[in-house]
């Protein structure tokens, strides 16, 4: 059984990650050649004020 942990900001639409999981979960199935409730995906969402990339907060980028 595939588990993906996936981080991402917080702030997008229910619609958007289900979009996010169901494309993840279809292409999984075609090269892994499994089912579909195989398939497990973990969105964990992080606010932009926890994430720092280069030594700099997402948040103090905008």
């Amino acid at each position: 059984m595939p588990t993906m942990h996936i981080e991402l900001f917080e702030g997008r639409t229910p619609e958007k990650k289900r979009e996010l999981v169901r494309a993840l979960t279809e292409r999984t199935c075609e090269v892994l050649g499994c089912q579909p409730d195989s398939v497990d995906i973990i969105l964990t969402e992080i606010s932009k004020e926890r994430w720092a990339t280069g030594g700099v907060f997402w948040s103090e980028k905008d």
